[in-house]
């Protein structure tokens, strides 16, 4: 029974994701800002509509659990703007790991070793599971700023070569979906949504 309660109050700490806002907005719904939580389901969602164009050895359960559990630490820590100037993004990491310490260890400790274990494999990148994951994260909020004629990116100013950095995990996993990205943002600045730098 000690596991059980302390699954479920993990289980219910996950409700606060849902409290959790970005700057990417949904259009479907008079562009109100997006949670943590909606994004996290529309990424784990994506990545097995898209697994098609994974071209490295990737176990999609895996990549999917990531997408599924990498921001449940914003619940402490907060999200920060993926283009947030260098001084707000000091110190974001060791909030994100203490916030991680704290909420999976509400967890038993087998659980709490596996969860870190796997949200700290996502924040590395260095598998092609966590790469997959990583930019199936990135390319989302990418395809909702096209769909919004630029949206977050027109509010902050964001450049082309941002964006670019930021879904270069595409490229080694699934080069489809990096050409794809890709062209995209050459349409994004021609449209003006994107800076040319």
């Amino acid at each position: 029974m000690q596991n059980l309660q302390q699954q479920l109050a993990f289980i219910l700490e996950l409700d606060r994701l849902k409290s959790v806002y970005r700057q990417t907005t949904v259009k479907a719904d008079n562009n109100r800002q997006e949670n943590s939580a909606e994004h996290s389901w529309h990424i784990a969602l994506m990545a097995q509509v898209l697994s098609e164009y994974i071209e490295e050895p990737v176990d999609i359960n895996r990549a999917v659990m990531m997408l599924l559990i990498h921001d449940i630490v914003e619940i402490d820590a907060g999200d920060t703007f993926a283009f947030a100037a260098q001084h707000e993004l000091d110190g974001q990491e060791d909030k994100e790991i203490e916030a991680a310490n704290r909420l999976f260890g509400l967890l038993p400790t087998a659980q709490f070793e596996a969860m870190k274990a796997l949200w700290l494999e996502f924040e590395q990148a260095q598998t092609a599971d966590a790469r997959f994951a990583k930019g199936m994260d990135r390319i989302l909020p990418l395809l909702q700023n096209m769909a919004n004629n630029g949206g977050s990116w027109v509010r902050h100013s964001v450049t082309k070569s941002q964006v670019i950095a930021r879904n270069t995990y595409l490229q080694q996993v699934t080069p489809a979906l990096w050409d794809y990205a890709c062209q995209q943002i050459d349409v994004a600045v021609a449209n003006g949504w994107l800076k040319d730098a």
